[in-house]
């Protein structure tokens, strides 16, 4: 996934870190929105015109999704014995 400043296409569809959609807007205009929150600009779909980015935190969003992995590795050991 490209984030931040290795997001290089313009316009974009931004997606606000809610959930709600803010729009399309101008690359430089969607990044300076997710630095003022503090947050990343994250593309979640670069296939579609115009691509798709959140406003998100994303080494949260990556934490959360390694901890999800991590428990049905757990659970399937557990089958196993």
């Amino acid at each position: 996934m490209r984030r931040n400043e290795q997001i290089r296409l313009s316009p974009l569809r931004v997606i606000g870190e809610d959930g709600e959609q803010l729009g399309v807007m101008t690359n430089e205009e969607a990044q300076r929105m997710a630095r003022d929150a503090g947050v990343d600009l994250v593309e979640v779909a670069p296939n579609v015109r115009p691509p798709v980015c959140r406003i998100m935190d994303y080494g949260k969003w990556k934490y959360l999704q390694k901890k999800k992995g991590g428990k049905s590795h757990e659970q399937s050991l557990k089958e196993v014995r």
